[in-house]
């Protein structure tokens, strides 16, 4: 409990002094403050303070003893990997050193403590050294090739996310040592991080133009996977598949409207929604048994084709739908009503469920877009901040195979999306 305690009120003190400071810097005095101590305040001054922080709670945890105090300073270091970016924004004091340099520091701060933790066994020593070799290849080799063919190394969203959980991880690990009734979701938790740093080194050697189309390949690929999976009743793993399209699919637009895309890109687009968020779903109602699933399997087929071709033929050539808005339901979220009811309601019960998402899906209701709507509104760090925490309770379901508590998660998050989703398009009517 005391453990438990530390790490709140460091995480609270941490957090209270990145929300004053990205405040503060918004005001020229703080500003001009920021360029008369740049030997402080540059950013890459910064990222070398929280790495010298970082090491010094290292030493202090595991050879010294002084591991509260160590929490303390490590935490508050994880919180400054926030404030160089601020600064570097909001002063244009960024630089091909500090592309280099931020990540660098990034991994100094959390590669230390989680070793130190594998080597107590807390965690695996494995994965760990599967993370530090991808880190450094990363690092060292691919940055280097970047640098040969002028292209940029700056940190994308797959390694932001992965620092973010890799910190928290520090901290877990931290809480797991004194406290071992705790559920560990380490190594679970460590192979997301594994995979995100090898997805963060693949896409910057990808021209930007083709993100779209492979996340819609990607998003396509999940929806044969769960298909698969859902024939051999491997219900919750075939739903954890489609989710992971979804969020393939909730980039794949973002990226073609910032990077363009080819030519085929939004047929591939329709034909991946259809697979991922139609077939799949549908072969999960049927699969879940009743005399009368594959009547609503087939329901919710003919919704999501119709919302599909009413989308393409005529909601994109409405002049009266503001832009970013949806005329129904959005398929990937009437797919999740569909999922999470199969995890907790019986047959019957999820027919009606099914019924209603149709519904919703063919109706006239307008939703805000999640990507191009409601994710602009979010601040980055709350996206990455959240992206980790949903990266995070995957990992928890895994390890605890608790299938209804996902299933209500899901639909939770559904409820959460209407709700919002409502918000935009009753402003604008």
């Amino acid at each position: 409990m005391e453990r438990l305690l530390v790490i709140a009120v460091s995480a609270s003190i941490g957090t209270g002094f990145y929300y004053w400071f990205s405040r503060a810097i918004n005001k020229k005095h703080m500003q001009d403050y920021i360029f008369s101590h740049l030997w402080l305040l540059h950013p890459n001054a910064i990222c070398y303070w929280r790495t010298a922080m970082a090491l010094t709670g290292f030493v202090l945890y595991f050879f010294i003893g002084y591991q509260s105090f160590a929490i303390f300073i490590f935490t508050f270091a994880a919180i400054l990997d926030g404030v160089d970016g601020v600064v570097a924004r909001k002063c244009n004091l960024g630089s091909r050193w500090g592309e280099w340099l931020d990540p660098m520091c990034d991994k100094l701060t959390y590669l230390p403590p989680l070793i130190g933790f594998s080597y107590a066994g807390i965690i695996s020593t494995k994965l760990i050294l599967i993370l530090a070799v991808i880190e450094i290849i990363g690092q060292f080799f691919a940055r280097r090739i970047l640098t040969m063919l002028k292209s940029s190394g700056a940190a994308n969203n797959f390694g932001k996310i992965k620092a973010i959980i890799c910190f928290g991880l520090v901290i877990f690990c931290a809480l797991l040592e004194k406290n071992h009734h705790i559920i560990d979701i380490g190594d679970e938790v460590l192979i997301a991080c594994i995979i995100l740093a090898s997805a963060s080194i693949i896409f910057k050697f990808i021209p930007n133009r083709l993100y779209a189309d492979i996340l819609s390949t990607l998003n396509f690929f999940c929806g044969i996977t769960s298909l698969v999976l859902t024939h051999n009743r491997y219900f919750a793993w075939a739903i954890i598949i489609i989710i992971a399209g979804q969020l393939f699919d909730l980039f794949d637009g973002r990226m073609a409207e910032k990077h363009g895309g080819t030519k085929y890109g939004p047929y591939l687009d329709d034909i991946a929604d259809f697979v991922s968020f139609g077939l799949a779903p549908a072969y999960v109602i049927l699969k879940s048994g009743g005399t009368m699933a594959w009547l609503f399997g087939l329901i919710f087929i003919i919704g999501v084709a119709f919302r599909l071709i009413r989308f393409v033929a005529v909601d994109k050539k409405r002049t009266d739908l503001p832009d970013g808005i949806f005329n129904g339901l959005p398929s990937p979220a009437g797919a999740l009503i569909v999922l999470g009811a199969a995890l907790v309601a019986p047959p019957y019960m999820l027919w009606v469920i099914a019924a209603i998402s149709v519904g919703l899906m063919v109706s006239h209701i307008r939703f805000a877009h999640f990507g191009r709507v409601i994710l602009k509104q979010i601040p980055k760090p709350i996206f990455f901040l959240t992206s980790s925490t949903i990266i995070v309770i995957i990992s928890f379901v895994l390890k605890t195979k608790n299938a209804q508590m996902f299933g209500y998660l899901i639909l939770c998050s559904v409820v959460i999306y209407m709700f919002v989703g409502r918000k935009w398009p009753l402003q604008t009517q």
